[in-house]
């Protein structure tokens, strides 16, 4: 790691500009910009990130200027890789800064060049609500800061895509905005309302295809075991069927996790919301696959994932996948459980895995010891997933 000897411009890398609390996870090297705060909905049932928070449209006027200031950093840490005389290594003199200071928006900017400055992501959680003129300015102003951007991303709800004109999605192409991400979570009726989504597997139709028709890449995600027990193969078949009728770019798994301080922890809590097995999410994701009749590239993409394997471009992927979840349904019981004890301790990334002997020992004397303590293996399971997050 380069050492920061050189006098820095201290002033413009004390610069700072605000930022959300997340973003996908295929956003990672993107240089976040928040245009909106929070979650206009936010009575999802599973989620627990915005509950509490007040939704406000920021006005475009502050994100253009939080735009500027980005910019103002993105010059000066390339400045320095040329001053320092690294002959203009932007990517090194990045992770120096990254790793040196402690200003979010420095490290915002310096993990975004790092990750090459190719791409970005408007915060937080529908910034598609704003206004058309005031995301076509912050849109465009993106591209005129930044214009070696490859791809400009925001999130959405289809409800939201719903409402925008076919023209209004077009001209916010136009002006340089690339991908929306989705939360379908779940094409069932029946689960939307038990969870509260505010929206339909008819609206979320709509939606994802106006978005497809102006010309805006798509990524929908998909909630594996959103339904519980109850409603499991409901959502498994009408989440096909609703994909199949938007037939997106992207299909992302998100495998769920109920956050006790949720309306759907609680429902787990009364015992009304029952959850599944990994087994039975395993058996959900593959009744799933096999009704999805797409031209997507589906993504399992997440920590929580157990088979993150499960992914390709369709339809030619859909066999493979398949055969992933018949290969793992076939193991003996015990080596199924290795795995799953594996992959969530962290040692197996996919079920190949199970083939490297040095990882399987480590693995089964863990289980072993498990079981000598008398504990329920399975909770150990359950417990080692969830520190994930």
């Amino acid at each position: 790691m380069m050492r920061l000897e050189y006098s820095l411009n201290t002033q413009k890398l004390d610069l700072w500009f605000e930022t959300g609390p997340i973003r996908p996870p295929s956003e990672a090297f993107s240089l976040l910009i928040r245009a909106t705060r929070n979650c206009p909905w936010n009575r999802c049932q599973f989620c627990p990130v915005y509950k509490g928070q007040r939704f406000e449209l920021r006005p475009a006027d502050d994100v253009i200027k939080d735009i500027e200031i980005a910019k103002a950093i993105a010059d000066e840490i390339k400045g320095l890789a040329w001053r320092m005389g690294y002959g203009g290594r932007v990517r090194e003199t990045a992770a120096a800064i990254y790793h040196n200071y402690q200003n979010v928006s420095v490290r915002n900017v310096a993990l975004w060049l790092w990750g090459r400055g190719e791409t970005a992501f408007l915060q937080d959680a529908n910034s598609l609500i704003m206004r058309t003129p005031d995301l076509v300015r912050v849109v465009s102003a993106l591209k005129q800061a930044f214009p070696d951007l490859s791809r400009i991303t925001s999130y959405a709800r289809s409800k939201t895509a719903a409402k925008k004109s076919l023209e209004e999605l077009r001209e916010l192409k136009e002006a340089g905005l690339s991908r929306l991400h989705i939360g379908l979570e779940s094409g069932s009726d029946a689960v939307l309302a038990y969870v509260d989504k505010g929206v339909t597997g008819e609206e979320h139709i709509i939606g994802g295809r106006k978005v497809k028709e102006a010309g805006i890449s798509l990524c929908e995600y998909v909630m594996p075991g959103l339904g519980g027990r109850k409603m499991s193969a409901e959502h498994a078949t009408e989440t096909a069927r609703v994909l199949n009728a938007i037939n997106p770019d992207h299909i992302r798994l998100r495998t769920l996790h109920v956050h006790p301080n949720t309306p759907l922890g609680q429902k787990l809590e009364s015992g009304d919301f029952e959850l599944q097995t990994e087994d039975e999410i395993v058996e959900e994701i593959g009744n799933f696959i096999a009704g999805l009749e797409v031209t997507s590239e589906l993504k399992s993409d997440h920590v929580l994932n157990l088979l993150p394997e499960l992914e390709g471009k369709f339809p030619e992927a859909k066999a493979s996948c398949l055969a992933t979840i018949n290969r793992y349904f076939s193991l003996p019981e015990e080596e199924k459980l290795n795995f799953k004890l594996g992959r969530r301790a962290g040692l197996y990334e996919t079920l190949s895995d199970l083939y490297d002997k040095e990882k399987y020992r480590r693995v089964d004397e863990a289980l072993k010891r498990i079981k000598r303590s008398g504990e329920d293996v399975e909770e150990v399971i359950r417990r080692l997933k969830t520190s994930f997050l």
